[in-house]
């Protein structure tokens, strides 16, 4: 497993993952989210992962009215230089990916892992 965890530090979601991940002995790398963002390319992974850039965005952000008015590209921008508008945590797994807390999809990945 190749595990990674973008997160912000007071997000709840966040830790609950790195907890998971740490009970069950899986080593991960932590991003934070608002101070290093994400690369072109794993946001673009992501996306795919996940199925759309809609699933992605936190619609609490403030910023979140006016990214839904934006064209795809220019949305896709926005969310590279304002990275705390993404929902927390994403966990990657290689090309595999989900938005929040998703404790049965980590553990599919485990029991992929193992067989």
């Amino acid at each position: 497993m190749n595990i990674q965890i973008f997160g912000k530090n007071k997000c709840f979601d966040t830790r609950k993952a790195e907890r998971f991940f740490k009970e069950r002995g899986i080593r991960f790398q932590r991003i934070d989210l608002p101070e290093k963002g994400m690369s072109r390319r794993e946001l673009e992974s992501v996306i795919r992962a996940v199925g759309g850039m809609e699933k992605l965005v936190d619609p609490n952000d403030r910023d979140y009215a006016l990214w839904e008015h934006l064209l795809p590209e220019a949305q896709f921008n926005m969310l590279l230089e304002t990275p705390e508008m993404l929902r927390t945590p994403i966990v990657r797994n290689m090309q595999k990916a989900t938005v929040g807390a998703a404790e049965a999809i980590w553990k599919m990945w485990i029991a992929e892992e193992m067989s």
